[in-house]
């Protein structure tokens, strides 16, 4: 059966990206920029891919999310590549939907520290979908998001 967690995504969007100035040093100063992005699916529907623009402060760039499913195991994994680091995919984060909204988490570092990484989908409003990215420093004993996405379709 292929899976449908992510249909609500495939299409064009403006997006309203929030993120937080520095990660893991108590920072509560925030940059709020725009971007646009679309998506599509790959892998005969096991998969989608996304082609994003970051209007950020400092220059504006270009990234790709890829995301794949496991049809065995129920769970998706999602990739990052920025094109300001074209060698350099980011670890995957792994997980999957429950009522519309998507947990998906990995582990990585921090300036050559350990940390982890969540990334959640909130589908549970199709129209106006959110994703949030947060770090911790501790194991997962607590969070901190770090980046804030809102979507707005293009029609």
């Amino acid at each position: 059966m292929i899976p449908t967690d992510f249909d609500f995504y495939i299409g064009s969007w403006q997006v309203t990206h929030r993120r937080l100035n520095e990660r893991l040093t108590g920072c509560t100063e925030w940059t709020t920029f725009a971007g646009t992005c679309a998506a599509q699916k790959i892998l005969g529907g096991f998969g989608n891919i996304d082609d994003n623009v970051l209007e950020m402060p400092a220059g504006t760039y270009r990234a790709v999310t890829l995301r794949s499913y496991d049809a065995d195991r129920r769970i998706w994994s999602i990739w990052w590549l920025d094109g300001r680091h074209p060698h350099q995919l980011d670890v995957p984060v792994i997980g999957s939907f429950t009522d519309g909204v998507g947990t998906f988490y990995a582990e990585d570092t921090l300036v050559g520290k350990p940390i982890r990484v969540r990334f959640l989908w909130d589908a549970t409003n199709p129209k106006a979908p959110r994703w949030e990215q947060a770090f911790s420093a501790d194991g997962g004993q607590s969070w901190e998001t770090n980046w804030i996405m809102e979507f707005a379709r293009v029609s």
